[in-house]
């Protein structure tokens, strides 16, 4: 998986490529460990990711209740197979997508 980071302020966007997958996840679990701090504003780009497992739901969940305490978070261009994967594990109502 590949993870574009663009910092702009105190606003983060993430563009996330490839499988976010048991393999990845730490792979992006790590980068917000170390990008979240002072960030108000975090944005995860999906459109060029292919697929999310339920261990990459975990990253964006806990990145989520990270984000509830110090700003804001959006996911946005997800594809028809992960709006899907989102309907139904009911991350539709956690998350906020754009």
């Amino acid at each position: 998986m590949i993870i574009d980071q663009n910092k702009n302020g105190n606003a983060l966007v993430l563009a996330l490529e490839g499988r976010l997958d048991t393999m990845t996840a730490p792979q992006l679990e790590a980068a917000l460990k170390e990008a979240l701090p002072g960030v108000e504003a975090l944005t995860f780009d999906l459109e060029k990711l292919d697929y999310i497992s339920s261990a990459g739901l975990r990253v964006l969940l806990s990145a989520q209740k990270t984000m509830n305490k110090q700003g804001t978070m959006k996911v946005k261009n997800a594809n028809e197979m992960i709006l899907e994967i989102f309907e139904v594990t009911g991350f539709c109502d956690i998350l906020t997508i754009e």
